[in-house]
């Protein structure tokens, strides 16, 4: 019988090696990722057949990431197949890639129906595009970031002694931004906040920007695959022309030069957040969709 339990930070030792195996461009296959998130979307995981499976959502509504691993992939969609007819449930698989959908209509033909998830798509942008921010596609963010260089400003990652500052600069983000009635905003502020509780023990890496002396932007992230880094997190105050465009840059500048792509991950339908994650040009809009096999 399977079973799902909350992640705990030990699950690192076998989670991470079958997450690197799958090698997988989409944001949600990271262990840290999973985690930072695990109370907002009721994440449990489990091994199941050699492979790294997360489910998310309650008893009565809940679906998979699709599995990656090196296991048997067959013999780990069926035990789930089976623990979803004991609870008379669907079986669903959730943020399903391209490939990820070729091998299980490959495995169970016609067992499957498909929908594209346009608010889970992937925004993946080549690494030094947003590094140089060159060409004429970029002149209205190297304006931002020329006012935000007026001011007295540096970068410096994210250490041991700075990380409470960007703890602290988020609560006041969170009252500016009335995080407290807004459930998606407190949802994501207790993501924010578990990522900062546990930024070294899940292999971080973060940078800040200050203005006169004080944080006033913060970014976290972590390699997602062998060339590309995923953006977790990315915080500034609105009010300071240039901010967001200013740790953009820095952060990628710091932590991704050696890697190929950077994911900022989705725009969970936010029709702002859509138009500044396009607004940097996607190299890659990376499609994602649900699978459903109704219970037989």
């Amino acid at each position: 019988m399977l079973h799902f339990a909350d992640m705990r930070l030990e699950d690192q030792s076998w989670a991470k090696p079958l997450i690197a195996a799958g090698n997988l461009p989409g944001c949600e296959y990271t262990f840290g990722g999973n985690f930072i998130w695990s109370e907002a979307y009721g994440v449990q995981i489990a091994q199941v057949e050699g492979m790294y499976v997360a489910k998310a959502g309650g008893e009565e509504d809940f679906s998979f990431l699709f599995p990656v691993g090196n296991g048997d992939l067959k013999a780990c969609v069926d035990k789930l197949a089976e623990y979803c007819r004991e609870r008379d449930k669907p079986l669903q698989f959730h943020s399903v890639l391209e490939s990820s959908r070729h091998k299980l209509e490959s495995l169970f033909p016609g067992e499957f129906s498909f929908t594209s998830d346009r608010d889970t798509f992937d925004y993946i942008y080549n690494a030094q595009d947003l590094i140089t921010l060159s060409g004429k596609k970029y002149h209205g963010k190297r304006n931002h970031i020329r006012r935000f260089q007026e001011n007295d400003w540096r970068f410096e990652p994210i250490t041991r002694e700075n990380l409470e500052e960007c703890r602290q600069m988020h609560k006041e983000w969170c009252v500016i931004n009335d995080c407290e009635h807004n459930c998606s905003k407190k949802a994501e502020s207790c993501a924010v906040l578990k990522a900062l509780d546990y930024y070294f023990d899940l292999g971080f890496t973060g940078g800040l920007l200050r203005v006169d002396g004080r944080v006033i932007a913060f970014t976290v992230g972590e390699p997602l695959n062998s060339n590309t880094y995923v953006v977790h997190i990315e915080k500034a105050f609105a009010d300071i022309q240039g901010a967001y465009p200013a740790i953009n840059q820095e952060y990628a500048r710091y932590a991704a030069s050696d890697y190929q792509y950077i994911n900022r991950e989705d725009d969970t339908g936010s029709e702002g957040l859509r138009k500044a994650k396009l607004s940097y040009r996607p190299a890659i809009l990376l499609e994602k969709f649900t699978a459903r096999r109704e219970p037989v």
